[in-house]
């Protein structure tokens, strides 16, 4: 087990509760909330974590030692005493020491800081005959020292600066809005649930783009920490650089997932210089593609209430008062926001920040909270204001394509410089769709797998989904160093849309991890960005972001065919349902009648829409939500039969909703002789897996026939795969 340690977590008024939320979504358990900052224990790894992904955390400090301060001397030599060599490297290291006090004898801080930095530099020289120097600005060990009752708990500052630095901040305005508070501003609107529901969000105050930066990190599931190049533990010496180089390759391949799934954010400002802050500090955030920013008096958002979502969030930081100096003036911009909000965007809700929250009434809109947050000296609220019309969410009508964000602006194909290496992969990505584009047209196929980890450097699977792409990493070896597969990920979703011609929005990546704290139960997104896909003349609704899955197995396509050859005039039973696309086929292939059994209300409901696309409706079509076990043993009482049943479990599950865990390698036998219990005198079982070291327990089975077809299952566009999935056709034995 990792070391634990006992940190401090320091964040501004009015954000501690948000702050133990995130640690909570972290994974961190043992916490304890304290006047101005939180206490938690945990390893190294979490303290990176919390410094890497905290939106509201002003410092992360990890205590090293409690000594008396009752006068300068003895904080001296207590100070002195500790053995600071193993925190700070002998030679050409740099220090710089914060130093506060409560209620104790040192009352000035800049000589307790003098004091301590003495201590430390002192014992230095007279045991290594060197001393480290003074860096105020990025010292390589930051030391904090906080006196209270004449008690100092001594800290490694492991943030080294405020973590509301987040390193795109190249261009600012006048009084810009703290990266930290805009944050919490968001968390507090809801703004992490709404951006998954795939609301919009407008800022027509933008500034330097504080606001829509945030909020495209928290949409896109991109840590705040992630593009600083400076932490207080990056030259400690105790620096765990394995552990840290993991979390960056982590966050780094989230962005690239998360990228996929931002809604649309836009923003603009009446004035221009601000507008080109705004874009400059888009641009070092890397989001130039996902946030759009233009230089528009507030009137004129009016006119874009038609090519923008029914449903968003406007948030703005409009001038103070002492900022603009007259009153009525800012009576006029209130009432303006609201007019226009009440005329034009009834869908949307509206956040303000505001020294004075008179002006809010001003707006003419429905109050529901508010929250008291400082900006910077200044004492504010945060008024939160109802949509005037609220879009409930089947009112919403579901687009035939992804909505994804060019539809509002357009957005080139850029080209990029490649490496050696990423030729290669171009190279590839060009061949197969040369050899597999006219097979696909030919067989009246739009989606198709294009690459399978070809290259063992791109170790990534892409499918193509009529004009959108679909990529999926897999996860890189152990022995492979993190930075070196992240590079070589960020380098594919760079060349893929060039490639392939097609924008970045159109690019989605999956990354299959393992998810801490709340998140394992989170699906990706719930942003309906579905859209109907075409494959052997069958309509379906693929979803590119909101599950880790798209909702279509390319690997079942021929599988599928056979279901179509073999069920006519049958009855039909698709267990563990999914998407229905079997049952699909089933109906197009006269079956009787079709069965599909699922645990999942979502997957149930997007069966039910995938036989309507395709006309197949009416009491012959029946779906059951239900644990397939259970529900097996049921039918085996009442003697249901089925001349076709299609068998495709998931090869593990501990479902929240499933008592017990499923392990089809396990499970497999039972499962397969339940199954064939309701079959009809001469009714076929087609039993898939695709668990790759799955072996079929035949010593067991001898009483069916049992027809390996793996071979002739596997597609065209999987050939360079042929362990995708394992495929029997099982019949009673003669």
């Amino acid at each position: 087990m990792a070391n634990q340690h006992k940190f401090t977590v320091t964040a501004a008024r009015g954000m501690l509760s948000l702050l133990a939320e995130e640690l909570k979504q972290l994974g961190i358990k043992n916490f304890k909330q304290d006047q101005g900052n939180i206490r938690f224990t945990g390893t190294l790894t979490d303290a990176y974590t919390v410094c890497l992904w905290s939106r509201v955390a002003i410092r992360v400090l990890l205590p090293i030692a409690h000594i008396r301060a009752e006068s300068p001397e003895e904080l001296y030599d207590g100070i002195k005493a500790l053995p600071w060599e193993e925190h700070i490297n002998e030679e050409d290291s740099t220090i710089a020491v914060d130093f506060n006090s409560f209620r104790s004898k040192i009352k000035h801080t800049q000589y307790g800081s003098q004091k301590v930095k003495d201590a430390i530099v002192d014992r230095f020289r007279e045991k290594f005959g060197r001393r480290p120097s003074v860096d105020l600005h990025q010292p390589d060990v930051r030391i904090n020292v906080y006196v209270k009752h004449n008690q100092a708990i001594v800290s490694i500052d492991l943030s080294g600066e405020s973590l509301h630095k987040r390193g795109y901040r190249v261009t600012s305005t006048a009084a810009p809005l703290k990266e930290h508070l805009a944050a919490a501003i968001l968390m507090t609107a809801e703004w992490p649930k709404l951006a998954k529901q795939d609301w919009a969000l407008i800022d027509p105050m933008c500034g330097s783009g504080t606001f829509l930066i945030e909020a495209a990190m928290i949409a896109a599931d991109i840590a705040p920490g992630i593009l600083r190049d400076y932490f207080g533990f990056s030259y400690w010496k105790q620096h765990d650089k394995a552990s840290w180089k993991q979390l960056k390759a982590d966050a780094e391949r989230r962005r690239q997932a998360g990228l996929s799934r931002c809604p649309v954010i836009t923003g603009g400002d009446a004035d221009a210089t601000a507008v080109q802050a705004a874009k400059d500090n888009i641009a070092e955030a890397g989001l130039t593609d996902r946030i759009q920013v233009v230089h528009r008096e507030l009137l004129a958002w009016s006119g874009m209430a038609d090519t923008l979502p029914q449903t968003g969030l406007w948030v703005c930081n409009p001038p103070y008062g002492e900022r603009m100096g007259q009153l009525d003036q800012l009576h006029h911009l209130y009432e303006t926001l609201g007019n226009i909000i009440t005329d034009s965007f009834q869908g949307w809700r509206t956040t303000l920040i505001t020294d004075n929250a008179q002006l809010g009434k001003f707006t003419g809109l429905t109050l529901f909270d508010t929250v008291p947050f400082d900006n910077g000296p200044i004492a504010c609220e945060v008024l939160f204001y109802r949509a005037p019309r609220p879009v409930r969410q089947n009112e919403i009508e579901a687009p035939s394509k992804p909505a994804v964000i060019d539809d509002f602006f357009e957005e080139e194909v850029v080209e990029v410089e490649m490496t050696e290496q990423g030729k290669m992969f171009a190279n590839r990505l060009k061949k197969n769709l040369k050899h597999l584009a006219k097979w696909a047209r030919k067989n009246n196929i739009e989606c198709y797998r294009l690459y399978d980890a070809d290259l063992p450097d791109y170790a990534v699977a892409v499918d193509i989904y009529a004009d959108q792409i679909h990529v999926q990493e897999y996860a890189p070896p152990k022995q492979i160093d993190p930075e070196k597969a992240i590079e070589r990920l960020t380098e594919a979703m760079q060349i893929i849309p060039q490639v392939l011609e097609v924008p970045s929005t159109h690019v989605a990546l999956k990354v299959r991890q393992k998810q801490r704290g709340k998140q394992q139960y989170e699906s990706q997104a719930a942003q309906q960005h579905r859209f109907v896909v075409e494959e052997n003349g069958l309509q379906f609704w693929v979803n590119m972001t909101d599950y880790l899955d798209t909702g279509l197995f390319l690997d079942h396509r021929d599988t599928r065919h056979l279901v179509q050859q073999l069920v006519s005039g049958k009855d039909f039973l698709n267990l563990f349902c999914y998407t229905g696309s079997a049952t699909v086929y089933a109906a197009a292939g006269n079956a009787k009648s079709t069965t599909s059994v699922d645990m999942s209300n979502t997957y149930l409901s997007w069966a039910e829409d995938n036989m309507q696309l395709n006309d197949f409706a009416g009491e012959s079509h029946e779906f059951i939500r239900a644990n397939c076990m259970d529900w097996l043993t049921e039918a085996k009482k009442d003697s249901q039969r089925y001349g076709l049943i299609f068998l495709d479990p998931p090869t593990f599950s501990n479902s929240t909703r499933m008592e017990g865990v499923f392990d089809i390698q396990r499970d497999h036998v039972s499962l397969i002789n339940d199954c064939c219990s309701l079959l009809d005198d001469d009714g076929e079982l087609i039993f898939s897996t695709n668990r790759r070291d799955f072996k079929l327990d035949e010593s067991a089975l001898t009483d069916y026939q049992l027809n390996d077809i793996s071979a002739s299952s596997i597609p065209k566009d999987f050939e360079r795969n042929k362990k995708i999935h394992r495929c029997w056709r099982i019949k009673r034995a003669d």
